[in-house]
């Protein structure tokens, strides 16, 4: 395991290199730029959110990326290791003042079954899970966890891309041929280059996650639990704090907690969980998939927390004290998805907090988030039907 360096307090960081240019690595950077830090991002995509904050470098300008930053941080958990590892290397030689999070952390959150078993390991609890590297194992998969059971790639995917929902055996074929089975010489598809994961599916009453900030001194700051809403494998919506969700807190904070000392992490990591029953009836949690960054489940934070995840972020990755956590009100975050909507209806309902990701429209695509926050408790439930209301994708919340 690579332990976090400790820099001497005179190699001042000044600019803060960040892979990727999306609206995470954007909404970084406006955290950033009020604690004096200013930002860079690698990314090839033109016109990137991040572009309005900084200047961008494409990974053909690699070396030139490095060279502008003093300290390096992620926005995307699919970002390749290669450079990750390049950053690790050269701030454990001291020419740089750090890569964080760590590479081992992205390893492991790139890869379902080793975050799965890692989960397992540190006996963080899980939905029953199987290695599936053929058709026939697939088949057995099906025998031994039962079925409906949820098929995935073991890498890529995100926004519920790269699974399939197995509900009968007669499923399975169509399965195998759309995640990614290889082609054997009479044209039949026998089996993988890289192992799918087949997971028992299972009751649960809802999703939610946990987001904590770990320092570079091993500090740790955990958010509330929230609860999240999906459509179509996109979060729709995020309530924090989740309801009713005291007595599972503990357990969530263990496990993020205790995967962040294991990874010996730097910044901000969500960790997905459903809520379910145990064997004796109670409520519990199990823990399906961390994201090595600042995540969507925690846009709330922005106006909703002491200290928003953006803010804290940032503090962890210059070697800042973290902020405080607390919720300051109960807050509802949607996404906007595909469309605009009027902003003036939008910012007419009292409580909204309107973020544009001055991205181009496309079909659900995540293009802008609105964080409502009225200051009567009793009236969020009547605002949000109404802030409903102004959105062209209403990702079915009108329901």
């Amino acid at each position: 395991m690579t332990q976090a360096t400790a820099y001497p307090a005179s190699q001042t960081i000044h600019t803060i290199g960040i892979l990727g240019g999306g609206q995470l690595g954007m909404m970084l950077a406006e955290a950033a730029m009020p604690l004096g830090y200013r930002c860079v991002f690698l990314e090839d995509s033109a016109n990137c959110p991040a572009s309005l904050y900084g200047e961008v470098y494409t990974t053909e300008q690699l070396e030139d990326f490095i060279a502008a930053a003093d300290v390096f941080t992620l926005e995307f958990e699919n970002t390749p290791l290669a450079p990750v590892e390049q950053l690790a290397q050269l701030s454990a030689q001291g020419h740089k003042q750090g890569m964080y999070p760590p590479p081992q952390a992205l390893a492991v959150a790139q890869d379902r079954l080793e975050e799965k078993s890692l989960f397992n390991q540190l006996n963080i609890a899980t939905v029953p899970f199987i290695a599936v590297s053929s058709q026939a194992e697939l088949q057995q998969a099906c025998d031994t966890l039962g079925l409906p059971l949820v098929l995935k790639t073991s890498r890529g995917g995100y926004d519920g891309k790269g699974q399939f929902v197995l509900k009968t055996l007669a499923d399975v074929d169509q399965a195998w041929q759309e995640l990614g089975g290889a082609v054997n010489g009479n044209g039949s598809l026998t089996s993988t280059p890289a192992p799918l994961i087949a997971e028992g599916f299972i009751n649960f009453s809802r999703e939610v996650s946990i987001l904590a900030a770990r320092a570079q001194d091993g500090s740790i700051r955990t958010y509330d639990l929230v609860e999240n809403h999906h459509h179509e494998g996109i979060l729709a919506k995020t309530q924090a704090p989740a309801v009713g969700t005291s007595h599972l807190l503990a357990t969530a904070q263990t496990a993020i907690s205790t995967l962040m000392t294991h990874l010996d992490y730097v910044g901000v990591m969500a960790l997905e969980l459903f809520v379910s029953k145990d064997t004796d009836g109670n409520d519990t949690v199990l823990a399906n998939e961390i994201a090595p960054r600042v995540h969507n489940s925690g846009h709330w934070s922005i106006e909703g927390a002491v200290t928003s995840q953006f803010e804290n972020h940032i503090r962890a990755v210059v070697g800042l004290p973290l902020g405080d956590t607390d919720n300051v009100h109960p807050s509802v975050m949607l996404n906007v998805l595909g469309q605009y909507p009027d902003v003036s209806a939008v910012l007419a309902i009292d409580g909204t907090h309107y973020h544009t990701y001055h991205k181009e429209e496309r079909a659900d695509r995540k293009i802008a988030h609105i964080t409502l926050m009225p200051t009567d408790v009793a009236k969020l439930d009547d605002a949000l039907a109404a802030l409903v209301q102004t959105l062209p994708n209403k990702m079915g919340l009108d329901r």
